[in-house]
């Protein structure tokens, strides 16, 4: 008796690991600036509507490994859409496009039931290119065009508070910040879900997401400024296994 006692407890102590997929869509806004070179920095304010109607391409995947007390996770972000610059004395018409990958992955901790704390990091690949018209003295203007592209990586620390009610209703809120100079100047990131699990398998979840970078590295020529924010409306589907 004894031993089949000390067996089921052991067993019982087994971890047990969760997998959850997500494919999810960010109805994205971004407001910030971008600059190629020293000379060419243009304004950025373009909403979701602006961002979709040119939007040629995007993919959203997240996945996550956990128990309960470690957590691994993957989210990956891709991004090609082109919008109109918002015009300024120097440069009055002209447009931009940008290709955007992040690939996110991170380690949690869990220190209570609703406590995660982390660490993890976003590699980045930003390529923009500018072209349009600018002002030249005395009264003239003269068309250009200009590009630049960008790999770097970020290091974030993490926080993360969840719960649940009856296993059913889902909340989550998530933060990080990192960068620190190693890639970008600075990064922070927040997201907040609140969803519903409808079966053992499937659930729905919808949020608010704001990605922060701001990036501004090398020189002459070389030099390129991606100082944005990225924010939205999200809605995710999820998969439990």
């Amino acid at each position: 008796m004894a031993a089949n006692s000390t067996f089921a407890q052991s067993s019982t102590k087994e971890k047990k690991w969760n997998f959850l997929t997500e494919v999810y869509m960010l109805f994205p806004n971004m407001n910030g600036e971008t600059g190629i070179g020293n000379n060419l920095t243009v304004l950025v304010d373009a909403n979701t509507g602006d961002i979709f109607s040119t939007l040629k391409l995007g993919g959203m995947l997240y996945l996550e490994a956990n128990t309960k007390k470690w957590a691994i996770t993957s989210d990956f972000v891709f991004m090609n859409l082109e919008k109109d610059i918002t015009p300024t004395t120097l440069i009055p018409s002209g447009a931009l496009g940008v290709d955007q990958y992040i690939w996110e992955t991170a380690g949690l901790y869990r220190i209570n039931h609703f406590l995660e704390v982390g660490v993890g990091g976003r590699l980045n690949h930003l390529a923009a290119g500018i072209e349009g018209e600018r002002n030249v003295f005395p009264n003239e203007t003269e068309a250009f065009s200009e590009s630049q592209s960008k790999t770097f990586y970020d290091p974030v620390l993490i926080t993360r508070l969840s719960t649940d009610i009856d296993d059913k209703w889902l909340f989550q809120f998530r933060g990080d910040l990192g960068g620190f100079g190693v890639g970008s100047d600075f990064t922070w990131q927040l997201q907040a879900y609140a969803g519903y699990r409808f079966t053992k398998v499937f659930q729905l979840t919808g949020g608010y997401r704001i990605l922060g970078i701001d990036y501004d590295k090398g020189v002459d020529k070389q030099r390129f400024i991606f100082n944005m924010n990225e924010f939205g409306p999200v809605i995710r589907l999820g998969f439990n296994f």
